[in-house]
């Protein structure tokens, strides 16, 4: 049973890449590694256990090239709806006993254990919303406590994900734009300047 503070990973990488057609981001390569693994590890890095991988897009692909030792792998057969269909498989998966789960995406390989650390840091109960923010603005990743776990699952659409679900509620921002980017790779021009 893990400890009522413990910080789960739950990595999202279950998208299809349908601007960059067709690739899965979970497949892509930054520094050496699949997007996959650097997440993870960084999300390990992080100070994050269990960590959970939601995969849907080319998933037996990414279960036989992929070096995911230690992590969950999480299936998600309806990844082609959205986001939000991730992150409900992700949540329904981690075991009972948690405080709290670090929601971090498979497309932003600028954000690295220093950030993810960072806002897992900002812990204080199940009851805690923290997300990163960069000059100010919201991003990722997003800790959620696990007393909000049932009202994400309930209320995550599409490809907003727990948006819907936190507006309105007090979320402690966690300055992350010293030590992470968090640019997206959505499209193939973001590919350009990413080491490989």
């Amino acid at each position: 049973m893990p400890q009522e503070s413990a910080v789960a990973g739950l990595l999202l990488a279950a998208g299809g890449g349908r601007r960059l057609g067709g690739r899965p981001k979970a497949l892509l390569t930054y520094r050496g590694r699949l997007f996959v693994e650097h997440a993870a590890e960084e999300l390990r890095a992080a100070g994050c256990a269990p960590v959970h991988v939601v995969l849907g897009a080319a998933a037996d692909e990414v279960r036989a090239r992929a070096r995911l030792a230690g992590c969950a792998l999480v299936g998600n057969p309806d990844w082609e709806s959205g986001m939000a269909s991730s992150l409900r498989a992700g949540l329904v998966s981690l075991p009972r006993g948690l405080g709290g789960a670090l929601v971090a995406l498979v497309d932003q390989p600028g954000i690295g254990a220093a950030a993810m650390a960072r806002v897992a840091g900002a812990y204080r109960s199940p009851k805690t919303l923290a997300a990163a923010a960069y000059g100010g603005r919201r991003g990722h990743p997003v800790l959620l406590g696990a007393a909000h776990f049932p009202g994400v699952v309930r209320a995550a659409r599409g490809d907003e994900g727990a948006r819907g679900y936190l507006r309105g509620r007090e979320i402690a921002l966690v300055e992350c734009g010293d030590v992470a980017a968090p640019d997206d790779i959505d499209e193939p021009g973001d590919l350009i300047d990413l080491p490989s």
